[in-house]
């Protein structure tokens, strides 16, 4: 497959050449397989658009990853029971029956509108993710109001107006507890159930970070979004340097 042309359809037909090779490649149901190798082809691809684009720096060579924290099923290989708060995956990998905690029942949409299910493994357990095929609606009123906006370091982003959102600096906040959490993980012994512990609960203080980043941005993009009409973002045609970039870098 290391050559050149390979295509994304290439991938998936060395999907079935895989599953009789690998056993847990074949207990695996085959459109899980064929969503793996869309994965795949999805980092191959930006790699060629990058080189083609000819951006500078690095254009991010496909790399093996080793460790995959999620499967993800199309049409088939899962089975949403009646109740709609279990649900059974029927390929060969064992998972079994699940039982689903949430406020939303997905059973108030056909079972032709799932298009995937994903499972997900964090660090404070496993999320089950139905992808559905559904037309959203938000209501906008406008405003009339214009309103560009600059991202930065030392604020967040400033608009066009001279407001500014100051950085919420939720990871130099957790910093003392990642400190002791780090100490605690190095004074352990390697495999024993104390270091299994003390690296999950700081794999939970890293994801509490990362959620509090992506909420705080989420919000602000909303409010952003639902209080303006058009809404400019300063770029840079080239990245990001510790030189001055010429005015002819800038555009919006």
């Amino acid at each position: 497959m290391d050559a050149r042309g390979v295509s994304r359809n290439d991938l998936q037909r060395y999907c079935a050449v895989l599953a009789r090779q690998f056993p847990f490649a074949l207990s695996l149901n085959s459109q899980a397989r064929q969503a793996a190798a869309d994965r795949a082809w999805a980092a191959i691809s930006r790699f060629y658009e990058h080189c083609r684009l000819k951006i500078p720096g690095k254009k991010g060579y496909p790399q093996f990853q080793r460790d995959c924290r999620s499967v993800e099923y199309k049409t088939t290989g899962w089975k949403l029971e009646a109740d709609g708060i279990h649900i059974r995956f029927t390929d060969g990998c064992g998972i079994g029956r699940l039982r689903l905690i949430g406020s939303r029942d997905i059973m108030t949409f056909p079972l032709s509108q799932i298009k995937r299910v994903r499972l997900l493994r964090r660090a404070d357990g496993y999320s089950c993710q139905f992808a559905v095929a559904a037309t959203r609606r938000v209501e906008h009123q406008p405003s009339g109001k214009q309103v560009g906006i600059d991202l930065g370091l030392r604020a967040f982003f400033t608009d066009s107006e001279g407001n500014t959102v100051a950085p919420p600096q939720y990871l130099r906040k957790a910093e003392r507890r990642l400190k002791r959490l780090h100490r605690r993980l190095s004074k352990t012994q390697k495999r024993s159930a104390k270091r299994k512990k003390a690296r999950q609960a700081l794999s939970k203080a890293y994801l509490k970070v990362q959620r509090q980043r992506e909420d705080f941005a989420r919000k602000q993009a909303n409010a952003l979004v639902s209080s303006h009409d058009p809404l400019c973002l300063r770029s840079l045609a080239d990245p990001p340097s510790r030189q001055e970039p010429s005015s002819g870098q800038e555009h919006f």
